[in-house]
């Protein structure tokens, strides 16, 4: 699942997640400062610039992207703790690494989620988390995101949330047992 900052798909995982037990979120890593109340190994795994520039390097990550003046990216290792499991990997990607995996991985289902670019900045302002400089970088950025909105398998519309997590619903409804079945042939 990717989309710009603000467009609320932490929302709507948080929504969606407890309908479908065989469905786990990865735990992304980050090399951003850890914020009050954030729980290492819970939220993100906050690694050190050195940490993750090695990691890297050993080849432990499915995807990475820079964002904003961090770097963020998926872990292998989650990606098989949420597989031994068996369960299936939900994960939260900054477009570009959205793009990766489903380059990379077969089968992978990539939704995009959007909202009107005047309500991700309210969104943005209102959880007031990042300075004013920031959130203009990352309005930018989701202005180029929506352009590519048409690369993904799936658009939700983020401007009513209850209907774009009923939407949601449907789209990991079909794609799940379209997997369970595809797997039992």
């Amino acid at each position: 699942m990717t989309g710009p900052s603000g467009a609320g798909k932490g929302t709507l995982i948080a929504l969606v997640l407890p309908r479908f037990p065989l469905l786990r979120p990865a735990v992304s890593a980050t090399t951003r400062p850890q914020r009050p109340g954030e729980v290492n190994g819970q939220d993100y795994w906050f690694l050190d610039d050195e940490e993750f520039t090695r990691r890297v390097g050993e080849g432990d990550f499915l995807e990475w992207v820079e964002y904003v003046g961090n770097r963020y990216g998926t872990l292998l290792s989650e990606i098989e703790r949420i597989r031994d499991d068996g369960c299936a990997p939900l994960l939260e990607l900054e477009t570009e690494g959205a793009l990766s995996v489903k380059e990379q991985v077969p089968g992978a289902v990539t939704i995009f989620v959007t909202a009107p670019v005047d309500e991700l900045e309210r969104r943005l302002h209102e959880r007031a988390t990042e300075s004013t400089g920031t959130i203009e970088r990352r309005l930018e950025l989701a202005r180029q995101q929506l352009e590519q909105a048409d690369r993904f398998d799936y658009v939700v519309q983020n401007d009513d949330r209850e209907r774009a997590a009923a939407h949601l619903t449907e789209i990991v409804e079909r794609e799940l047992n379209g997997a369970a079945t595809m797997s039992r042939s």
